[in-house]
């Protein structure tokens, strides 16, 4: 059994693999000072309330937070005893080595998104990933992860938007029922649904015509599915991409004896 663990900087994602499915998805919110007592507390709560059997043998990490994955670390070797494989660092072989700047280091959940894009889809493929950033990979067509653009997240977009303009509320995204809003919340609604879906389509059509060649789209993470309402942006949504991804750079270790 494989336990595949993405932390991001709002969120951290725990799934079990039995080789063939993901037998459950667990969330827990992203803190550095979480021990690694904490995370197995927490995580042998949830699976015991779900009555989940699994006898953990490998651990997977994709962290874009660098403080958490030393108590990860520890999390794995002292409740299941093994050393685990973290994406991005230099022990942790990929299908194909990025091809970006010399010195530039690709986000790790950036890197499992563009080989869960390749063994799903091939090559020419751009990943539309909603976070706390709304990153767009792109994924060559040999599977190579060549670079894309970083765009601030929508709910980070909204947060801002709230702390900087005192008389502005927070208010949660959502499609709009008119693009002109007659109201406060329906003014924001509309701008930050209409101005992602706009940012989207025009960051896609400029990669498209830049990249030279046709490409899919891939939708994921949470907003995705919200997204995909207000136009047809996308030609698939995946929620589980990067976690799938995480599986397959672990079995391509493997299979070369890296672990």
């Amino acid at each position: 059994m494989l336990l595949a663990i993405d932390c991001g900087n709002t969120n951290t994602v725990f799934s079990i693999w039995d080789g063939e499915k993901f037998l459950c998805t667990l969330r827990t919110s992203t803190h550095h000072a979480r021990t690694a007592d904490a995370y197995f507390t927490w995580y042998s709560t949830l699976i015991n309330h779900y009555g989940i059997k699994a006898k953990i043998t490998d651990v997977v990490i994709s962290s874009t937070v660098p403080r958490v994955v030393w108590n990860l670390r520890v999390f794995a070797d002292r409740f299941f005893g093994c050393r685990p494989l973290v994406v991005g660092k230099p022990d942790c072989l990929l299908p194909q080595t990025p091809r970006v700047d010399q010195g530039t280091q690709p986000g790790p959940d950036r890197l499992a998104n563009a080989v869960a894009a390749y063994e799903r889809h091939g090559g020419n493929v751009v990943v539309v990933d909603f976070g706390t950033a709304t990153n767009f990979d792109v994924v060559a067509e040999d599977g190579a992860y060549v670079g894309g653009v970083i765009a601030p997240g929508v709910n980070l977009s909204l947060e801002a938007l709230h702390s900087g303009a005192a008389a502005l509320p927070h208010v949660d995204v959502s499609q709009p029922e008119k693009v002109i809003g007659t109201n406060t919340v329906g003014c924001i609604q509309s701008g930050v649904f209409w101005g992602y879906t706009g940012l989207i389509e025009g960051i896609i059509t400029r990669i498209k015509s830049e990249y030279g060649h046709p490409m899919k789209v891939i939708g994921t993470g949470g907003l995705a599915p919200l997204f995909e309402k207000g136009d047809h942006l996308f030609d698939t949504i995946e929620d589980d991409l990067t976690m799938h991804g995480l599986t397959v750079i672990h079995k391509y270790n493997k299979d070369q004896g890296n672990i």
